[in-house]
């Protein structure tokens, strides 16, 4: 058996069935949400897809008041009300990977890679929620992305078969400057 993940977040499970078959019925709903600063609101989405990743559920929805696109954690719903409206969800939706992209953009830290790879190699070895991937030419690619954790963003980075260059984000360049200087003293083996 699988060991359970101490990081994933149970949702409740009338709200995550709620939410299911308001996505099954294509029907909009109401939701109380609170974020992880403790902001709460109220708002009111189609709701396109729920998404399991990593132990963690999110609703794929599109927003009314935004018009956009929006995923939010299940875990942190407060309440569904189905509504009576009714949507069609985009015919070409693939929920992991528009999941992914958005889990990609809008946090504290713009990033720009350069990678001295084709893109798809780099694809096989760059999770999507690191960011888009654009040939620059046919042996080198070009990673933007956003992250709040710049170190974890340098630890994924680091497993890269190719080199690369930190091309905008000071706090991710600090954040693989320390990264590689442990990994160097790893290298020098024990102390005497």
């Amino acid at each position: 058996a699988p060991a359970p993940d101490r990081a994933a977040a149970r949702p409740d499970p009338g709200t995550t069935t709620a939410l299911v078959q308001a996505c099954a019925s294509s029907r909009s709903v109401r939701i109380g949400y609170r974020s992880e600063a403790g902001s709460e609101w109220v708002t009111e989405v189609d709701p396109w897809a729920v998404v399991v990743r990593h132990g963690r559920w999110y609703l794929l929805c599109r927003s009314h008041r935004a018009d956009a696109r929006r995923a939010y954690r299940i875990d942190r719903v407060r309440g569904v009300q189905v509504l009576d409206g009714t949507f069609v969800p985009p015919a070409d939706l693939d929920p992991v990977a528009v999941l992914e992209e958005h889990l990609a953009a809008g946090w504290e830290y713009e990033v720009e890679v350069v990678i001295d790879a084709p893109e798809q190699t780099v694809a096989r070895c760059v999770s999507r929620v690191m960011g888009l991937l654009e040939p620059l030419d046919a042996h080198t690619t070009r990673l933007a992305g956003s992250t709040s954790n710049p170190v974890w963003y340098a630890e994924q980075l680091a497993v890269l078969p190719a080199s690369y260059r930190i091309v905008r984000c000071p706090e991710l360049q600090e954040a693989a400057r320390v990264i590689g200087q442990r990994m160097l003293a790893a290298g020098k083996g024990p102390r005497p």
